[in-house]
């Protein structure tokens, strides 16, 4: 196979695979508080903590941490995946978004809203 077949061989692969979705958590170690959420691509997510503690960008997480950012810095921050869900192929954005959504409330009813921002 030649180099511009196996390009495209790769590039076909990387669009059928779907990043892994799911429920996860920024944890602040200091305090106990977590900050809840979904989404379609938890590396993504993963990316932006490792992204602001890697160039002390605080800024660069959601505004409902600043306070706790400003007060502890951004290595009291910890992201945890609370639990990843394989995305098939055939499944809609409506259907992922639907499963997060319940996802999330079970987890923010098993976490506790008073221990989360």
């Amino acid at each position: 196979m030649d180099d511009k077949g196996r390009r495209n061989e790769l590039v076909a692969e990387y669009k059928a695979t779907r990043p892994d979705a799911g429920v996860y958590r920024i944890v602040n170690t200091a305090t106990g508080k977590s900050l809840l959420g979904s989404t379609t691509n938890l590396a993504s997510i993963r990316n932006r903590v490792d992204f602001a503690r890697n160039t002390n960008s605080p800024g660069a997480l959601d505004g409902r941490l600043a306070r706790d950012l400003a007060a502890y810095g951004l290595d009291a921050f910890t992201f945890e995946a609370l639990e990843t869900v394989k995305v098939s192929p055939e499944a809609s954005r409506s259907d992922v978004a639907s499963e997060l959504a319940t996802l999330e409330a079970l987890w923010r009813e098993k976490l506790g809203e008073d221990s989360l921002y």
